[in-house]
């Protein structure tokens, strides 16, 4: 028995209501703008003809506000799963042509499949998100979509890879998808992200600002922290959840995408032993050393443009995918701060999820002193980081290369605090305070009374570097694994991952611990 050719037209026609959208004119306005369709975002993500769409043909059931005679082609979001780079990934693309992309209880519906699709078969879910938010016409059923898609973005926190895009519109309750995800990418143009728009905050506050001001991509990757990549536009975006996708794995269970070199190249590195300068008061380009140390070209920095005391990505080592923490002196000397802390622990805490392994690159020469940090609460903030790293039980390797001073020194993972192997340069300073403060509180009759206060303190400073600084007191106590040549990182830290990468770790039977929020 054959398929009728009427049966086979009206499967064709509803294929072409589904490809078709919101019509042709709306996608040339969209091409003109420099932007994708919901569909053409799809099939520039994925490799060719590997996309199963589900729910094509959805449709919603709302009837009140003349809704009943409202075509809304797969209610406004296409799903489904396809293949990048030859993995599978699942997906949700809002579409702003169909009614707005606005949610109602059958768009959330198709959200939340996918998204347990992605947790039972254990791989990514990727979320584009270009929606004017929640469907007014379906009241509360929209509002409980909304939350069926947040608790399904809860429970697949660390247990597959989360990646929100914000390629348009995301207002309101909307933004907290994204912000429960693991990594947000957000374009330069045509992309806003906030509770209340500048609308409501003028005719509340009497404030005046711009969409951009409250909501863009640059506000939101340099001052809030809540995006990590920000894209120059749809295609852009799309090539960045790629990359990143290339060093996770697509779940709990599995490794990251490991691809060792069978020889561990060991080759001494001599410009690393002229990275750091003569002058104490010089910082360190922290770049350069992960430039020198990892993979050429492997080091993928994730939100770069937040808290940029601390840098923090991913890499190859030799092949093996890590994860980088390392402070970077050159903006506020390396201090940790609130922000910085921050983002840091949920870095960590991402790795830890993961079995990604992670290396601490340490040059800090404390927490930001001031008002404003305390009052805004960095020991709650800097405790995240404590929090983290010692309840990360993947391989942790730290590099002490230069400062590492008081509770800054643990918040880089010091052995104490949960590191398996902790290496230092002969340069390394381990000490509760810096020379300068230490003498002047050690010291301060002696510097008063001195014939020359300033030369005295210099000698004294010096003295004190040497005897309490330097990393042998560290090293003679067992703090230390290892004093070595600068020009060695790679291979050691290449060879101390090898050997670290197999390792399993117990821990006390509890429900879960409750970091500081």
């Amino acid at each position: 028995m054959t398929i009728s050719q009427e049966r086979m037209a009206a499967l064709e026609a509803r294929r072409a209501e589904v490809r078709d959208l919101g019509g042709e004119a709306k996608a040339r306005k969209r091409h003109e703008e420099g932007r994708l369709t919901a569909r053409e975002r799809i099939d520039a993500f994925f490799d060719a003809d590997t996309f199963q769409e589900m729910g094509a043909y959805a449709h919603h059931h709302a009837k009140e506000f003349g809704m009943d005679k409202k075509r809304m082609p797969g209610d406004g979001v296409i799903t489904g799963v396809g293949h990048v780079d030859g993995q599978p990934v699942a997906i949700f693309s809002q579409d702003f042509m169909v009614s707005g992309g606005t949610l109602g209880e059958v768009h959330a519906g198709k959200i939340v499949d996918a998204m347990t699709y992605a947790g039972h078969c254990g791989i990514p879910i990727v979320g584009i998100n270009d929606s004017g938010g929640a469907r007014i016409q379906e009241g509360v059923d929209a509002l409980t979509g909304y939350s069926r898609v947040f608790r399904q973005n809860i429970m697949l926190s660390g247990v597959v890879p989360q990646i929100a895009v914000i390629a348009g519109p995301c207002a309101g309750g909307a933004a907290y998808s994204p912000a429960l995800m693991d990594f947000v990418v957000m374009t330069k143009k045509h992309a806003q992200m906030f509770i209340t728009g500048p609308e409501v905050i003028r005719a509340v506050t009497g404030q005046q600002c711009t969409p951009e001001e409250v909501g863009g991509a640059q506000m939101h990757a340099s001052v809030s922290g809540n995006v990590h990549f920000v894209a120059e536009d749809d295609a852009d975006a799309l090539r960045i959840v790629k990359k990143l996708l290339s060093y996770l794995p697509p779940n709990n269970l599995q490794e990251p995408p490991h691809a060792p070199s069978q020889a561990i190249d060991l080759t001494p590195n001599p410009a690393l032993d002229a990275i750091v300068p003569s002058d104490p008061k010089t910082p360190i380009d922290m770049r350069k050393a992960i430039e020198a140390i990892f993979d050429s070209g492997s080091f993928f920095e994730v939100h770069a443009l937040f808290a940029k005391n601390i840098i923090v990505g991913f890499a190859r080592l030799n092949g093996m995918v890590v994860g980088i923490v390392a402070n970077q002196p050159m903006v506020k000397a390396g201090t940790l701060d609130i922000d910085a802390a921050d983002k840091a622990a949920r870095f960590i805490q991402f790795c830890d999820a993961f079995h990604i392994p992670l290396i601490s690159l340490v040059d800090v020469p404390g927490f930001l002193p001031g008002l404003a940090q305390e009052r805004g609460g960095i020991i709650r903030h800097g405790s995240k980081m404590l929090f983290a790293w010692s309840t990360a039980n993947v391989p942790k390797i730290t590099l002490i290369l230069r400062k590492a001073y008081g509770g800054a020194y643990m918040a880089m993972d010091s052995k104490e605090m949960g590191a398996d192997l902790v290496f230092a340069w002969p340069c390394a300073e381990i000490a509760v305070l810096g020379a300068e403060g230490a003498i002047n509180i050690l010291f301060k009759n002696e510097l008063k009374t001195a014939a020359d206060p300033k030369a005295r303190a210099a000698e004294i400073a010096d003295e004190y570097r040497q005897k309490f600084a330097a990393p042998w007191q560290a090293a003679e106590s067992g703090q230390l694994t290892d004093v070595i040549e600068p020009s060695r990182s790679r291979a050691v830290l290449s060879l101390a991952l090898r050997n670290t990468i197999t390792k399993r770790e117990a821990r006390p039977a509890k429900k879960h611990g409750n970091i500081a929020l």
